[in-house]
């Protein structure tokens, strides 16, 4: 289980989400071509490119394939990797995918971005304020052009494989509930849409309990409810179960 982190940041954020499911699954954290401490990216950057590192951070490890988990960014980069690559994609969890119209100009992203700021963890600031400055205002231009102008949602409803998308219902960089499940709605597709309440946009840093149970359950056909072993946290329910999806174990008896 690889997880991939969003725009701008390292993979440290993703780590409270990862390291709760790191007893149960093989678990892998990078930092993306550009991010964090992995150098400075050798080519412009742009999704495909970072979907072929991903690749390559697998083959190195001798990995022929994965579920990926992805928050923001990572997603997008995740939907091209299953374009490419879906016979090396078992599933997808995509959280609090990034990068459409909704995002768009960049001067409405940034007021995203900031409202967002002020709804995370404080904590959070100490994690992503270093990572950045690393990453810089050139590669923040440059990254936000190649992620806007990708068909994240065209690639969604296209996926083959079961599909998990989580959204907090108070992310501003993300339309309303009600808007993501018309859209979802649309065709017969693969994908289960499921939403936290009282979370943001960086959920598998504020959330990890709830997500980690959430991918469990996913991961596993059973149906969606709250963590028995955190009574009173946010309440998760499912809001669109796609016709292709698989259906839960219960289901199936």
């Amino acid at each position: 289980m690889m997880h991939l982190h969003g725009f701008g940041l390292s993979g440290r954020y993703l780590l409270p989400t990862a390291e709760r499911l790191m007893n149960e699954f093989h678990t892998l954290v990078p930092d993306l071509p550009g991010f964090g401490h992995s150098g400075k990216a050798p080519d412009a950057l742009d999704v495909p490119g970072l979907a072929r590192a991903a690749v390559g951070f697998l083959d190195d490890r001798g990995i022929e394939s994965a579920t990926l988990v992805g928050n923001s960014m990572g997603c997008p980069v995740i939907l091209e990797y299953a374009f490419r690559h879906p016979e090396r994609l078992d599933r997808a969890v995509l959280v609090s995918p990034a990068g459409g119209l909704h995002n768009q100009p960049l001067r409405r992203a940034v007021g995203q971005l900031t409202r967002d700021g002020t709804r995370e963890p404080p904590r959070m600031m100490r994690v992503a304020t270093p990572d950045y400055l690393r990453f810089g205002v050139p590669s923040t231009f440059k990254m936000f052009r190649a992620l806007t102008r990708y068909p994240t949602l065209e690639r969604l409803l296209e996926l083959r494989i079961p599909t998990l998308v989580v959204i907090g219902d108070r992310d501003p960089l993300m339309p309303g509930p009600a808007r993501v499940k018309e859209v979802a709605g649309r065709t017969d597709n693969h994908v289960l849409l499921v939403m936290i309440e009282g979370a943001a946009h960086a959920i598998n840093f504020s959330h990890p309990g709830e997500l980690a149970h959430l991918i469990r359950l996913f991961m596993a056909d059973q149906p969606i409810v709250d963590d028995p072993d955190a009574p009173g946290h946010s309440r998760s329910f499912e809001i669109h179960r796609g016709a292709l999806h698989p259906p839960t174990k219960e289901q199936s008896n």
